[in-house]
C-alpha cells in the first residue's frame, strides 16, 4: 500500500466514517441542486411538487393532507402550500371525504398524471445521466452497502 489508501488505512476509522459521510453529503446535494434546476428550467415546478406529485401517482385513490406530510417527512403547513400552488395549476384535486369534512383527499387530476409521466421520465433520465460513472455491479453494490443504513439500525427509513 502507497498513497491515499496508505494514508486512508492509518486513519481513525471513525474520521474515515466522517470522510464517507461528507462525501454522501456533498454528492446527494449536488445531484439534488442539478435536479432541482433542470424541474425549474424544463417543466417550471419545483423539486418540492415534484415529490408530491410523485407520492400521488403512486396513490391513484389518493391520501389524505396528514398521509401525503408524513409520507415526506415534511410538515402539514408545507404540504398545504404546495398543495395549493398545484391546485391552481390544476394539477391535484383537493375534496373532503364524505365521512370526514375536517380532512382532505388529494389526488393527480388526469391533466396531472399526465403531466408527471412526461416529468418522471426526464427526471428518470437525468438521475440516470448524473449516475453513469458507475455501471450496472457498482450501482448493484452501492444500493446494496447503503441498505445497511436501516431503519432496524438506525431509527431512518430504507428505500
Amino acid at each position: 500500500m502507497n498513497g491515499p489508501k496508505l494514508k486512508a488505512a492509518t486513519r481513525p476509522l471513525s474520521k474515515q466514517h466522517l470522510r464517507l459521510w461528507l462525501r454522501l453529503l456533498r454528492a446527494a446535494r449536488r445531484i439534488e441542486s442539478e435536479l432541482r434546476e433542470r424541474l425549474r428550467k424544463e417543466f417550471a415546478i419545483t423539486l418540492p411538487q415534484f415529490d408530491v406529485m410523485a407520492a400521488l401517482a403512486r396513490k391513484e385513490d389518493g391520501m389524505t393532507m396528514t398521509e401525503l406530510s408524513r409520507m415526506l417527512m415534511v410538515s402539514n403547513g408545507n404540504v398545504t402550500g404546495i398543495i395549493d400552488r398545484l391546485t391552481t395549476d390544476k394539477v391535484v384535486l383537493r375534496q373532503a371525504p364524505a365521512n370526514d369534512r375536517r380532512s382532505f383527499i388529494v389526488r393527480l387530476t388526469p391533466k396531472g398524471a399526465a403531466q408527471f409521466a412526461v416529468i418522471a421520465r426526464a427526471h428518470e433520465e437525468w438521475v440516470d445521466e448524473l449516475l453513469a460513472d458507475f455501471d450496472a455491479a457498482q450501482t448493484e453494490d452501492l444500493i446494496e452497502m447503503l441498505g445497511g443504513l436501516s431503519a432496524d439500525r438506525h431509527g431512518g427509513t430504507q428505500q
